[in-house]
């Protein structure tokens, strides 16, 4: 059991919680009713035509886009605020630095959502559904790569691709693919290395047709001018669904790396 003399243990414990809570609700997950009433009117071939969409974007963004990315934050900032973090931490881990450390974190992507969800009700009231899809993947990719910062990790390895690549499938999965997705994040936090059947083209197309499965009736809509700026506000929540999964698995990652001596899974 967590204790005031094992602090970084009790917040491994309390994070564990919080995944458990965030898995349960995402496992149950349910079609809306207004996904329902749309299920008739979403053309056949929209699906695949978000498949390529998201997949072209998260494809460029790898390739030539972080650098661009990366000029709307304060990257050095975040990296001494970490490292401050750090060094405080060293000096003493008690509960009250981690504390410090740990909140850091927390504010982080609350701007980025209502940025999201201003762009997404503003492009849905004009129409615009497909096109939205490489401001929304930068979006949530800032947003990925402010969280990991904080952390102290790097986004710009294949590896931390690959992990970012899995927390937005795992965010947006329900049922057993969300437990096998989560399964596999968390074996790569305990291992630190890739599947050997790792294929970066392949997991990009395996995410994108996650995410065209979810935002599927939500894409369609935003290309109804007025009536879109509906599905537009739902880039928002989308946006803060893979920003607490982030949140919670680059924590994990975190505390994994302060605790040491002990069997924690």
């Amino acid at each position: 059991m967590a204790t005031e003399k094992n602090p970084l243990r009790r917040e491994w414990d309390k994070n564990i919680i919080a995944e458990k809570k965030f898995l349960r609700k995402g496992y149950t997950a349910q079609a809306s009713m207004m996904e329902e009433k749309l299920d008739e009117m979403v053309p056949e071939k929209l699906q695949s035509t978000l498949d390529k969409g998201f997949s072209k974007a998260f494809t460029l963004i790898f390739e030539k886009g972080t650098a661009i990315i990366e000029k709307t934050y304060n990257k050095e900032k975040l990296q001494a605020k970490h490292m401050t973090n750090e060094f405080l931490l060293k000096q003493k881990t008690d509960r009250r630095n981690l504390k410090a450390s740990l909140r850091e974190t927390k504010g982080t992507g609350r701007k980025n959502v209502l940025i999201s969800g201003v762009a997404g009700v503003g492009m849905g009231a004009l129409g615009v559904g497909i096109p939205d899809i490489p401001v929304f993947v930068s979006m949530l990719l800032k947003n990925i790569y402010e969280i990991s910062q904080r952390y102290g990790f790097d986004h710009e390895t294949e590896e931390e691709q690959y992990f970012i690549l899995m927390i937005i499938k795992g965010a947006l999965s329900h049922g057993e693919e969300l437990m096998e997705v989560d399964g596999r994040i968390n074996q790569y936090i305990r291992e630190g290395c890739l599947p050997e059947d790792y294929s970066r083209k392949t997991l990009i197309e395996e995410t994108s047709k996650t995410m065209s499965g979810e935002l599927l009736y939500m894409k369609f809509l935003q290309g109804i001018p007025v009536v879109g700026a509906v599905g537009g506000a739902y880039d928002a929540i989308y946006m803060d669904k893979v920003s607490k999964y982030a949140q919670l698995k680059y924590r994990r990652r975190y505390l994994r790396t302060k605790i040491k001596g002990e069997e924690i899974r």
